[in-house]
């Protein structure tokens, strides 16, 4: 995805784009009456005309107390969130379109009375012109009843685990499906630079990469006839020390793109958005980072809610599906002189996976299904799928040494068993205990 459209996107999900643009356009309403009066004729643009200002001033009294209703309905959604799931699932919430409508909606239409309510007490509109204005204003109350009863049906679930889950999976997917690098299922290719030959290009700051433009990259690859590395995928974490990009230069290659070093390193570095938080657009782990979240804190003795942390499991596999599905699509993911580490499924697994083999190692339910969702994968990953069953076996070892009930422990090494196949005597060894 180019720079400029990524900033764009970025730029169009803040609440306050959209609450501006409404309500510009509800002020321009308001005022456009009067130029439209002429296409009114005066007698039908008596009718009504009188009651237009009694109209709007309930309008714009009722429109107030909407919109600080709904504003507060968004922070204590935002709050539960936050609270119930993890605070990184909060921007999900924050961008949702449906929730910035409404708010954006009753601020606009409170807007558009109180301008119409001010240009009537200062003479404004003739007799057509008032008569516009109602027209318009008994548009705009229907656009709201529409957008009302919108909001109200998401108030139901809006900032529930559930629905932040479903919000978190459907972001994963999208990342997953438009993630530009390699995809492989098992193994990771860090390629770390040779510091003897290599050009590299530094963060001017520390932080989390949100964004890579591959396109840039590929065209400054060649336009100077030279690979470039990428050191730091979307999602990483670095420091100054750490290498944006790379390029081994031939000595018989003059300097790149015309100028000195300094250049080629700023213009690569230019192409990577170096934020204070990880995103979700390019960046499919953290996705799935967030569900190990939600699952990690469900799973916690003060909250104590198995259930969650299966519904993220399942979340999660729904996401590997996909990642999967796109391995073995026939799509061209390279760009030519650019390569870059291949974002992994056994490390998506990992993410996921680690933190409720930990936290959830007492709970034989939680890791029944840990291990059927492992089995489903590795059935999936056919020839890749030794990685898995490490992943299994390692889960099921943590919970055995937690487990006291024999019982427990036999279902698990059962359910390990009937998904691998693996006859090993090490279970046997906890069941003796």
């Amino acid at each position: 995805m180019p720079r400029w459209r990524w900033l764009i996107g970025q730029l169009t999900r803040r609440i306050w784009f959209r609450a501006t643009l409404i309500a510009l356009f509800s002020v321009v309403l308001a005022l456009a009456a009067e130029r439209l009066a002429p296409l009114i004729p005066y007698e039908f643009g008596r009718i009504g005309s009188s009651a237009v200002d009694n109209v709007l001033t309930v309008l714009a009294s009722s429109m107030l107390a909407v919109t600080t209703f709904s504003l507060t309905a968004m922070v204590t959604a935002f709050s539960g969130a936050s609270q119930n799931g993890t605070p990184r699932a909060t921007e999900l919430l924050v961008k949702d379109a449906a929730a910035q409508n409404a708010l954006s909606t009753f601020l606009g239409a409170f807007l558009f009375a109180i301008v119409g309510i001010i240009a009537l007490k200062a003479g404004y509109y003739g007799v057509q012109g008032r008569a516009v204005l109602l027209v318009g204003t008994v548009g705009v109350i229907g656009w709201i009843s529409i957008v009302l009863l919108q909001w109200i049906g998401q108030l139901t679930h809006f900032g529930r685990v559930s629905d932040t889950i479903a919000r978190v999976e459907r972001k994963a997917i999208d990342a997953v499906e438009a993630y530009d690098g390699p995809l492989v299922l098992s193994g990771r290719d860090p390629r770390h630079p040779d510091g003897r030959t290599a050009l590299a290009a530094f963060a001017a700051s520390s932080g989390y990469v949100a964004h890579i433009a591959r396109a840039e990259l590929a065209e400054l690859a060649a336009k100077n006839e030279v690979v470039i590395h990428v050191g730091a995928p979307a999602g990483t974490f670095v420091a100054r020390s750490r290498p944006l990009a790379w390029t081994k230069l031939d000595p018989a290659t003059p300097d790149p793109d015309g100028a000195d070093d300094t250049a080629f390193r700023d213009r690569l570095a230019d192409a990577f958005t170096i934020t204070d938080s990880r995103d979700f657009d390019q960046d499919p782990r953290f996705g799935i980072t967030v569900l190990g979240e939600i699952a990690s804190r469900a799973l916690s003795p003060a909250v104590n809610d198995p259930g969650t942390a299966i519904a993220a499991l399942a979340a999660a596999m729904r996401v590997f599906d996909r990642f999967i599905d796109c391995c073995r699509e026939e799509r061209d993911r390279s760009l030519d002189g650019v390569i870059e580490p291949a974002l992994s499924l056994e490390e998506m697994v990992r993410d996921i996976v680690e933190p409720i083999a930990r936290d959830g190692a007492g709970l034989v339910e939680v890791q029944m299904r840990l291990q059927d969702v492992l089995g489903a994968i590795a059935a999936r990953a056919e020839a890749e799928c030794d990685c898995f069953a490490t992943i299994a076996r390692e889960a099921r070892d943590r919970s055995l040494a937690r487990l006291d009930d024999a019982r427990d422990r036999e279902r698990l090494c059962a359910t390990w068993e009937a998904t691998f196949g693996d006859r090993d005597v090490e279970p046997a060894r906890h069941r003796a205990r």
